[in-house]
This record gives structure tokens, C-alpha cells and sequence, in this order.
């Protein structure tokens, strides 16, 4: 058997594997009794449902990552590349805009599958748990516009990295890096003000005693703001949020609406005290540069899978192609994705500590911020006692427990 099927294969059923397990311990470290740090938050009823909600979608998520890994290795053994290789050669086109065709069909195929399982997780499983505030409208105009956005955004790309190959021969990887950061910097500055609105209604805060508590807290901080919104999540979910964005005059705090209606301002203002303290500790910048010097490392490797044909003999593929070869060199870079993954959460978790660091010692009002944290832990029924493992390999953020003792541990 070829070599690069046996070690696609391997990759595919070890990354299936290892998702399994750490869900399945994720579910076993699932405590049934309420941890005190919440008591008169939880009442064992919520706090029951909470269990069942993390159970619930576990299972979910499992079921559909079985059926991704069955299919998917079926596709790869029944020569699915080729055949959409065939129909996409088919046109005449040159290599271009073939591969274009080519990842075209690809991506139908990846959201055909999606689809059923988004819509039974929106409608389903968010329902069941009260969240759910999406319409059937907004959900099939959401996913009408992430579709054209990644046709659009990604066929440009796509496209880029395929006449760089082409073209630049030894140089590629060198020229794909530089044009793609360039791409992700773009997005970085402008996605705010371009992409965000197409899903969401940006509403200036409305003059009130919230808006002139942070405009009064960024002035002491000497952060300038170029605006302060309002977000309509209510008409998807119940689940509240905050989140700062973008660089000079394209930066914003975003507050969902839902945020608003459920928290004090004193609680409001921690919060994006804490979201203030990632950009002033240039933490979003940091980020930016991990993910610069990760797109490189990607493009190196791949430097040398372009047009391999042990590789594409694997994938049962008839001829060699550029645009083939990225997806192909997908698989094998899974794990080393994971490692850079498992990196950048270890970083992103130093700087929510951090973060919550700021906000205690700059506004200075620590029990108002324990206070929004552990509101919105119950009102989105996150899990209270995740396994270590899976916290390591996939939490951006410590677990709330964690964060809260932290933070205690300043104002001792």
C-alpha cells in the first residue's frame, strides 16, 4: 500500500481518536455537585442542565466527527478527488482556474454535509436549551453570505497561492507567505467595518450612564476610542458577549445587546476593562504574530508536497496539479496544526490572566468583575470543571474557577 495513503489514514484516525477521548473525559470530569464558588448562582436545577447541555453536545460533536472521519476516508479509497479533478478538468479551462472549479466543488460538497448538522445544533440543540433566537431566514441568509464570503475571500487566496507556484518556483512559499500575511493584516484592519456588519447591526451605544462610565474609564487609561456599539445577537441567541476589534481608526468594543440587559455597569465596564487590557498589553498584535510566523512555516512545508506524485498516487489522483496538491498537503499538516494550536492556546490563556490583571488593578472594582464572569458563565451553561486535557489542547480561555481564583489571589 502507498506510504502517503497509510500515513493520510494514520493522521485522519489519530486526530479522530484523540478528539474522542479527550470528549469523553471531558464528560467523565463533569462534576455532579455544584462547585461552592457558585452556590446562590446555580440552583441544582440549572446547574443540572448545564451538565446535560455539555453531555448533549459532546455526543453531538462526536457523532459528527465519526461520520466526517468515515466519509472522508471513503471519499480519499473511492478516488472522490479525482473525480471532481475529472469535472473540473472538463471545462478546458488552464490550471487556474481549474483548481478554482476544482475547490469549488470541494467546498459544495463541504457545506452540503455541514448543513443538516448546523441546522440540528441551531434549531435542535440550542432550542432544547432556550438559547435559540435564530429564524429560519437569518440562518439560511447567514450561511448564504459565509459561503460567498469564502468563495470570494478564499478564491482570491487560492488563486494567489497557485500563480505563485506556478511562477516563483523555489521563491513560492517565500512570495505566498508575504501575500497572504499582507491578506490576514488587511482583514485584521478593515474586517470590522466590512465583514462584521454584513452578519450584524452595529448601533452606537446611546448616551447613558454606561457609555460615560467607559469613555471615562479609556480617558484615565488614555485609550482612545473610535466607537462603542451595540450588537443585535439577540435576534441568533441568548448567549452574551463582548469583544474589542481592529487597529486605529477601524478599532471598536462591540457589547452585545444581550450583555447589556443582563449585567450592572460596574460589571460592564470590568468587562471591557479586561478587553481594553489586550490591547494595551498588545496582546491582539502578539497574536497577530504568531499566526504570521505560523502561515510561514505552513508555506515551507508545503514547498516541498507541490506536484508529489507518491502523494497523489495515494489520493488515486490520474494527473498532478498545484491545486491539488494544497489540499492534499492539508492532511498531512494536521498535526503539525495541532501543535501550533496547542501553542497558541498556552499563550492565549497567559493573556486572559493577564488581561483579567489589568482590569482588577486599572478599574479597580474586582468583585463586580468576578460578579459578570460567573453571570455569564451561568447564563451560557459553560462547563464549570472541563478535563486539564481538553483545557490544554482546545481553550483559548483558563476555566472560569481558575480565572476567579486568580483574581481573588490579587486582592488578597
Amino acid at each position: 500500500m502507498n506510504l502517503y495513503l497509510l500515513i493520510v489514514i494514520g493522521i485522519l484516525l489519530a486526530h479522530y481518536f484523540l478528539e474522542t477521548i479527550v470528549d469523553f473525559l471531558n464528560i467523565k470530569s463533569a462534576r455532579g455537585d455544584l462547585p461552592g464558588e457558585f452556590l446562590g448562582f446555580y440552583d441544582n436545577e440549572k446547574y443540572n442542565k448545564s451538565q446535560q447541555y455539555l453531555k448533549e453536545n459532546t455526543k453531538f460533536s462526536m457523532v459528527r466527527n465519526s461520520i466526517i472521519t468515515i466519509l472522508t476516508i471513503g471519499f480519499i479509497f473511492f478516488g472522490g478527488f479525482n473525480l471532481a479533478d475529472k469535472f473540473a478538468r472538463g471545462f478546458g479551462f488552464k490550471e487556474l482556474f481549474t483548481g478554482l472549479i476544482f475547490a469549488g466543488i470541494i467546498l459544495v460538497l463541504l457545506k452540503l454535509f455541514d448543513l443538516p448538522f448546523s441546522f440540528y445544533k441551531t434549531f435542535v440543540i440550542e432550542e432544547k436549551y432556550g438559547f435559540n433566537k435564530t429564524s429560519l431566514k437569518t440562518f439560511v441568509l447567514d450561511n448564504l453570505k459565509e459561503f460567498f464570503l469564502t468563495v470570494l475571500i478564499g478564491g482570491v487566496v487560492f488563486a494567489i497561492v497557485i500563480i505563485f507556484f506556478q511562477r516563483a518556483q523555489g521563491f513560492a512559499w517565500l512570495y505566498c507567505w508575504a501575500a497572504v500575511s499582507l491578506i490576514q493584516l488587511f482583514f485584521t484592519f478593515v474586517g470590522p467595518v466590512l465583514i462584521l456588519p454584513l452578519f450584524n447591526k452595529f448601533t452606537p451605544l446611546e448616551e447613558s450612564e454606561l457609555k460615560t462610565e467607559i469613555e471615562n474609564f479609556a480617558k484615565k487609561q488614555n485609550f482612545k476610542l473610535q466607537g462603542i456599539f451595540k450588537i443585535d445577537a439577540s435576534k441568533r441567541s441568548t448567549k452574551s458577549n463582548a469583544y474589542f476589534t481592529g487597529f486605529g481608526k477601524y478599532k471598536r468594543i462591540a457589547l452585545f445587546d444581550t450583555l447589556i440587559s443582563a449585567h450592572t455597569v460596574s460589571e460592564l465596564v470590568s468587562i471591557l476593562a479586561h478587553e481594553i487590557g489586550h490591547y494595551k498589553m498588545k496582546h491582539i498584535l502578539k497574536s497577530i504574530i504568531f499566526s504570521i510566523i505560523a502561515t510561514g512555516f505552513m508555506f515551507f512545508l508545503m514547498n516541498f508536497f507541490i506536484n508529489n506524485r507518491p502523494l497523489f498516487q495515494a489520493f488515486k489522483m490520474d494527473n498532478l496539479s498545484i491545486y491539488a496538491s494544497l489540499f492534499f498537503f492539508a492532511f498531512l499538516y494536521t498535526p503539525i496544526n495541532l501543535v501550533f494550536m496547542v501553542l497558541n492556546g498556552v499563550f492565549s490563556r497567559k493573556h486572559e490572566y493577564q488581561a483579567d490583571n489589568f482590569a482588577v488593578s486599572s478599574y479597580k472594582k474586582p468583585e463586580d468583575f468576578v460578579l459578570a464572569l460567573k453571570k455569564l458563565t451561568v447564563a451560557n451553561l459553560s462547563n464549570l470543571t472541563p478535563h486539564p486535557i481538553k483545557v490544554f489542547l482546545y481553550y483559548s480561555h483558563p476555566p472560569v474557577l481558575k480565572r476567579i481564583e486568580a483574581i481573588k489571589a490579587l486582592i488578597k
